[in-house]
């Protein structure tokens, strides 16, 4: 039986069927906390704080006017270059994608390697399974019944799926006019739609969901906005691990974004990687928008400032920009690019030239190679990796471009 879809109003918890998926189904054995996971700290002011299922912030920087969100914090010698807030976790068998070669691409736009990381290849085929992963893990650990979370795209395909096979109840705030495909396959799950025109409502829902015992909030549900569950972030930190084994250390990083979830997972892994001596320097992230955010608080802007904007890339959409995603730039002594959808549909058509198939913010990515190239900032000699973070089935506007 399809999964009601509900506009504008919040069901009381009380209101879920018996039969929901977070009571149908046995649940998996139960992950093993990190016992070196200490809690979490600001990313800001590195105010500790105890480990929980809420996500909102540093209240010591927010008393100032930053909304700062939080990260996982660690003891030393947390058993590996690479601590995880889970060992073992849960999985699906995420992680381990291809690092794929282009060396015709390469010669094209004037770089000595250009190589794309694969994140097509997780089981739900974006890279959100990393973070749903870890998600799923917290929720089991900490007895939660239901994921609840903002998507109208990867993260909400991603966070079914792992719901149903952890046996946990999953419900997903989506924007009016979710893809059908992505309707389909959320009913199919066993999750619950609740439809809304804009973020303040599906972050209003998040929210308030999160309020109850038992549900725990993947994605932002804030306003500044913070970033999705700092510990589920975690799971994008094996990324830069991975690009160093199967590729050596990078000297950029190029990275479609909304929010920053990704990008500051790829930074914390570099970062780690660069405390334990593994690597010498950090690669420098840049960012990939479709319209003009965090290009603008880098120039100026206000960090918690509303830079509104229309695109096709529908998985990096929206007004919002976050202190991590701030930081992963900055620290990482990278930028933000901004590639309009012309710029990523000819970016694309070289892709799928190629023989690559990739939503469109991914194939954007590609054009922001170009302008850095031009620019200067990536110089001919560097090593550069693209993240593809998902293919074009994925994109709604993509049978109709392809023809």
């Amino acid at each position: 039986m399809p999964a009601p879809v509900m506009h504008f109003k919040f069901a009381s918890p009380s209101e879920l069927p018996a039969d929901s998926p977070g009571t149908a189904r046995a649940r998996p054995p139960q992950p093993v906390r990190n016992p070196r996971l200490q809690g979490f700290r600001c990313l800001r002011c590195e105010a500790p704080y105890p480990l929980t299922l809420a996500n909102d912030g540093c209240p010591a920087c927010r008393a100032t006017g930053v909304h700062a969100g939080l990260r996982a914090s660690y003891l030393p010698e947390s058993g590996g270059p690479l601590p995880m807030p889970y060992t073992p976790g849960f999985t699906l068998g995420e992680g381990g994608t291809p690092l794929l070669e282009m060396p015709e691409l390469a010669r094209e736009f004037g770089v000595a390697r250009l190589a794309l990381k694969d994140e097509s290849s997780n089981p739900t085929g974006s890279h959100k399974d990393r973070m749903t992963a870890v998600g799923v893990a917290q929720a089991l650990d900490f007895g939660a019944h239901t994921l609840v979370l903002a998507s109208s795209g990867n993260a909400a395909i991603s966070a079914a799926h792992y719901a149903w096979a952890a046996g946990l109840g999953c419900e997903v705030a989506t924007y009016e006019g979710l893809p059908a495909a992505y309707a389909r396959q959320l009913d199919a799950l066993g999750a619950r739609r609740y439809t809304f025109a804009d973020n303040a409502g599906r972050w209003a829902f998040v929210r308030e969901r999160s309020q109850h015992a038992g549900y725990f909030a993947l994605t932002n549900y804030r306003l500044p906005a913070l970033g999705s569950a700092p510990l589920a972030i975690e799971g994008y930190k094996p990324i830069a691990l991975e690009c160093l084994n199967e590729g050596g250390l990078p000297d950029h990083i190029v990275i479609p974004t909304a929010r920053g979830d990704l990008a500051w997972g790829i930074h914390a892994g570099f970062r780690d990687l660069l405390a334990a001596g593994r690597i010498a320097r950090l690669p420098r992230l840049w960012l990939v928008e479709p319209f003009a955010r965090l290009s603008r608080v880098l120039a100026g802007g206000a960090l918690n400032g509303a830079y509104p904007g229309h695109t096709a890339q529908f998985s990096t959409a929206g007004s919002t920009v976050t202190f991590l995603q701030w930081q992963a730039a900055i620290a990482s002594g990278g930028g933000a690019v901004v590639v309009s959808d012309d710029q990523a549909r000819a970016a694309r058509r070289k892709l799928t030239a190629a023989g690559v198939s990739a939503e469109l913010c991914a194939a954007g990515g590609l054009d922001a190679v170009r302008q850095l190239r031009e620019g200067g900032a990536i110089a001919g000699d560097a090593h550069v990796v693209l993240m593809l973070t998902a293919n074009a089935s994925r994109d709604p506007s993509w049978p109709n471009e392809a023809a």
